[in-house]
């Protein structure tokens, strides 16, 4: 029998680049709304950045997770009557494309600000709570889980304070010390493919 593959297989470039795009225009439209709603409440400039970042990695990781619980279900169900022409691993990746408005975006923004809430890197005046940036996590937690499907999956990197500046993964903001060799605190995180950098993130240096 021979083997085609799968829609989602042969539209992979094009939504490779779609996501890839949409990722760009977070960083510069939501990212930046949330930046400006966090400034009503905290004047500290590092520990909004710090924030929105904390979002990013913690808006992949609970879409990963929901992704993975997703794909177990849609291949137990499609194991049980499964004959071709595709492979069942084709015809799981086609089936979550086809239905992705199944995933519970809700589910994991409310993971993400769960996180947020215990996370020691950062802290919020307590009559505040972090849906105020709901609109940014949602993004983030729906190009994320997009970016599951794609052959290979994108992930972001992620930093951590103290670590050697790399050119090749990160922009210096705006106000960094553009002499110092170490990160003080990452922005916005790189993304990633197999390891390999494909859009540069964003971080402060300072001596």
């Amino acid at each position: 029998r021979s083997c085609s593959p799968g829609r989602a297989r042969r539209m992979n470039a094009s939504r490779r680049a779609c996501l890839v795009a949409r990722f760009g225009d977070i960083y510069a439209q939501e990212r930046l709304d949330a930046e400006t709603l966090l400034r009503t409440y905290i004047s500290d400039t590092e520990m909004v950045q710090r924030i929105i970042y904390i979002a990013a990695l913690e808006s992949f990781h609970a879409a990963k997770m929901a992704y993975r619980q997703f794909k177990i279900r849609v291949r137990e169900t499609l194991s049980l009557g499964h004959s071709g022409p595709e492979s069942l691993e084709d015809a799981v990746l086609d089936y979550i494309l086809r239905h992705e408005d199944l995933y519970d975006v809700q589910a994991s923004v409310n993971e993400v600000i769960r996180s947020m809430n215990i996370s020691p890197k950062i802290s919020f005046p307590p009559e505040i709570d972090f849906i105020v940036i709901s609109t940014l996590i949602r993004a983030l937690c729906h190009v994320a889980f997009s970016m599951q499907t794609l052959v290979p999956p994108l992930d972001v990197a992620i930093g951590t304070d103290g670590e050697l500046f790399s050119e090749t993964k990160y922009h210096r903001s705006i106000d960094s010390d553009f002499t110092a060799a170490l990160v003080a605190y990452h922005v916005w995180p790189a993304l990633m493919e197999n390891d390999v950098v494909i859009v540069k993130g964003e971080a402060v240096t300072k001596r």
